[in-house]
């Protein structure tokens, strides 16, 4: 039987501090993600974050600039770090930072560094990086980048080095750095999808400006964002040249998109750093920006009762919001309320049907509200419809394999643990997965085609990887 991968917060919380005597933060924004003990101690990248509210905001606030630039798609990560950094990688997909989201002082500063991005994807500034990243998890991409695969990526053995010793620097710049001539064409490039789009482009200033006392400083001292996207005084005045000749520099911002970007600040301000909310929002503050800040922290540090009643009382509000559902299934979950999370999980996919993560959610606290055939099979429901718009997702494939493996069918649960694998490209364990589901099913049935292509698809990404 296939044991769970996600036991409560607080279970994992005690096993770690035990073992490690440190004190390490797992952040649950709209679910729990990727936590892994080991890959902490060898100091791996960083978590990722997915939220379905912040991710909707980030594609509402894109798709102006996807029309304007032309580019059909892009997929937007969130990395938990304090760093200050964007990048893209693995194709057209852009890594946020929540160090840099929680800078910003306005929408306008969020859209100027996203269409920067977008002006290195329309440049084409990255193309020879994607194929060593085809079909993999947000999570691989970012330990490509990052970690010990970006020798493999660049080529270049002292990446390696570099991440074996501790410090990723090297391995970083070495793969994310751009020209001179790339960052002021994406520059111009981002300046015109903004204006394009009819969309201030003050932001890219700003934004630009909050960094340039640091390019005096030694690079050790310097963001991350400063060391793979050289902000120079140069390239300030460029920005602001292109500004002054737009009519739009002093268009404001639609109220909703204001609104959006505080409730943004609010929640990783409450998830990241719960012991800050009460310095930054006064007690007078009665926005639903600050109440869902203090709401986030409460149940962060660990005032369930409090937090619950902060939660009800947002519900209240706004009885229709999908995100404040969503909040309290989560603080009833991860409290061990499980039975009790999963109507307010099921009003979010309700609210919010088209949101995979949301079902993604529902499907875990439906799997770990005990071994009840028809909780197991409406997850997998559940995850099954999810599957179809997060391709990228491990966490599907686990939660698929453990519903799976629980109503007793052993050969699908291989397979998900085989797809799984193959994303986290651990392409030995994916194969013998695979091989173990089809060993004496008769060809042409649904599980032996699906494990064939996950061998065939193992089979081209060893081939690529040694070309």
């Amino acid at each position: 039987m296939i044991g769970s991968a996600y036991k409560l917060i607080s279970t994992m919380m005690m096993h770690i501090r035990s073992k490690f005597k440190t004190k390490i933060m797992v952040l649950l924004l709209g679910g729990l993600i990727a936590f892994n003990p080991t890959a902490i101690a060898q100091q791996t990248p960083p978590p990722l974050i997915r939220d379905t509210e912040i991710e909707a905001i980030f594609k509402e606030w894109a798709a102006p600039l996807l029309k304007s630039s032309g580019i059909p798609h892009v997929d937007i990560i969130l990395v938990q770090s304090s760093q200050i950094n964007a990048f893209v990688a693995g194709g057209a997909n852009i890594f946020f930072y929540t160090g840099l989201l929680q800078k910003t002082d306005g929408p306008g500063e969020v859209l100027g560094v996203m269409a920067h991005e977008m002006g290195h994807i329309a440049g084409g500034h990255l193309i020879a990086q994607r194929s060593a990243m085809e079909r993999a998890s947000y999570e691989s991409i970012l330990g490509m980048v990052l970690g010990l695969g970006a020798a493999a990526v660049t080529g270049n053995g002292q990446a390696a080095n570099a991440i074996i010793l501790g410090g990723n620097s090297l391995a970083q710049r070495r793969f994310l750095s751009h020209s001179r001539i790339h960052e002021s064409s994406a520059d111009q490039a981002g300046f015109t999808f903004l204006t394009n789009a009819s969309i201030n482009p003050s932001g890219m200033s700003s934004f630009l400006g909050k960094l340039d006392s640091e390019e005096l400083l030694p690079a050790s001292q310097q963001s991350e964002y400063m060391r793979t996207h050289p902000v120079t005084r140069s390239r300030i005045e460029a920005v602001n040249a292109l500004i002054t000749k737009t009519d739009l520099r002093d268009k404001p911002f639609a109220p909703l998109w204001i609104e959006q970007h505080a409730r943004m600040k609010a929640k990783l301000t409450g998830f990241i750093n719960p012991s800050q909310v009460e310095w930054a929002y006064e007690d007078q503050d009665q926005s639903i920006a600050a109440r869902y800040a203090r709401a986030i922290a409460a149940y962060r540090l660990n005032d369930i009762q409090g937090a619950l009643k902060k939660i009800d009382a947002l519900i209240a509000a706004e009885p229709k919001n999908p995100y404040f559902q969503e909040l309290k299934g989560q603080v009833l979950l991860e409290s061990g309320r499980v039975r009790d999370a999963v109507p307010y999980y099921q009003k979010s996919v309700t609210l919010l049907p088209e949101a995979s993560l949301l079902r993604i959610a529902l499907a875990h606290a439906l799997i770990e509200s005990g071994d009840n055939a028809a909780n197991l099979k409406e997850a997998i429901t559940h995850l099954k419809r999810a599957e179809k718009t997060e391709d990228r997702s491990t966490r599907i494939h686990r939660l698929l394999a453990t519903a799976y493996g629980r109503l007793g069918q052993e050969r699908e649960a291989k397979l998900e643990l085989a797809e799984e694998a193959l994303l986290q490209r651990r392409f030995d364990y994916a194969k013998s997965q695979a091989e173990g589901a089809i060993n004496g099913l008769s060809e042409g049935s649904p599980e032996w085609v699906k494990g064939k292509d996950i061998l065939l698809q193992i089979e081209t990404l060893n081939r690529d990887k040694d070309l």
